[in-house]
């Protein structure tokens, strides 16, 4: 199966955690039928059905699509996803919940852009890197046009608002950049840039100010903003060394918040302990290693920095994710990859891994 063929390795351990993702929410899922209005037999089939069906299509489509179309028109798909995640402020169009407007409702579901355009821009990135490592050293044709490339998406990723995927995209492009043989001179001045920006989103931004008081101190409130942190903790100590039994988690009944969604890893934690957490820890990394692996064998520096992009993007969000359920980092709305609630973030984390396919198909030699 031409389609498919690349790297055997990274396909398998795509094929494993889709499909162990949709059976671990699945099982997180069921924590819903204590919850009133909860329609936990609908959110599978749209998590199997958007997420899985149509993202399985869209990683064929992305490992078959000609790598010469692909540079073609990366403007113009970083163009569109930034145009997508704008819609969400268009009246009727976008969909707020929870204090933010981050969903576009097309009536029978809402769906998420800002996962797509993490694909725009680590597209986009590539493409403008590519041609250009050499002259980075140039700030005018280095520094300032990254700066450039990452503020658009960022200032509409904050205006939702959207920290936690702002911070992933932008520390995305700043690892390709430097890969791509920027000057450290530009590393420090991106640190000041974002420690500044940082502090400003902290300040300004009362529920992040919340969750980095509360990372710092958790059991300062443990039945108000501490709470989710806290039973988290309770659901993984729980699970201890080989867990209480897949399906038999007692925290995702009106405990844990988002059992389903941000909070999916402590569930498994519970239900499999840290034997079967440590081997979706470990299937993460190994995806990442080959993605890795695979740009390090790319033919081309275009189709490095996406397989590299992407990559980093998956791993990174997977340890932001579990770092927040185990206190280690303060709280983020990012999902679990694979895995979370969330049939657009699963399609976009598929079609990424399609990306990375297509250029293991185009490796050196």
């Amino acid at each position: 199966m031409k389609w498919v063929s690349g790297d055997r390795v990274f396909l398998m351990l795509v094929l494993v955690l889709a499909l162990a993702g949709l059976a671990i929410f699945s099982s997180a899922a069921l924590g819903l039928l204590a919850r009133e209005n909860a329609s936990v037999s609908r959110d599978i089939l749209l998590q199997a059905g958007l997420g899985l069906g149509l993202g399985f299509i869209a990683f064929v489509i992305a490992r078959a699509t000609s790598f010469a179309w692909i540079k073609r028109v990366a403007p113009y798909l970083y163009g569109g996803t930034l145009l997508l995640t704008a819609m969400v402020f268009i009246p009727g169009v976008g969909f707020r919940a929870n204090g933010a407007t981050r969903w576009i409702d097309l009536g029978f579901i809402t769906v998420q852009p800002a996962e797509f355009l993490k694909i725009g821009v680590v597209i986009m990135l590539a493409w403008w890197l590519a041609p250009r490592a050499r002259q980075l050293a140039n700030v005018k044709k280095g520094l300032l046009p990254l700066l450039a490339i990452l503020g658009l998406p960022a200032l509409l990723l904050i205006a939702q608002p959207n920290t936690s995927t702002t911070l992933l995209i932008c520390v995305t492009g700043a690892i390709m950049y430097f890969v791509a043989g920027a000057p450290w001179r530009d590393f420090g001045i991106m640190i000041l840039i974002l420690i500044l920006g940082l502090g400003i989103i902290v300040m300004s931004r009362g529920y992040v100010h919340d969750r980095v008081m509360t990372f710092l101190n958790p059991s300062a409130n443990s039945l108000g903003k501490g709470y989710q942190i806290q039973q988290s903790l309770i659901a993984v100590g729980s699970g201890g060394l080989i867990g209480k039994g897949f399906g038999q988690s007692v925290e995702k009944f009106n405990y844990l918040p988002e059992p389903d969604g941000d909070s999916v890893f402590a569930v498994f934690a519970e239900e499999t302990g840290f034997f079967g957490s440590s081997i979706l820890v470990l299937l993460f990394l190994a995806l990442s290693a080959r993605g890795i692996v695979i740009a390090g064998n790319s033919k081309d520096l275009f189709g490095a920095l996406i397989a590299l992009g992407f990559a980093f993007i998956i791993i990174t969000q997977a340890f932001i994710n579990i770092g927040a359920m185990l206190g280690i980092i303060p709280l983020t709305g990012l999902p679990l990859p694979f895995v979370s609630h969330g049939g657009t973030a699963l399609m976009a984390n598929l079609l990424m891994c399609g990306f990375i396919l297509n250029v293991a198909a185009h490796k050196k030699g």
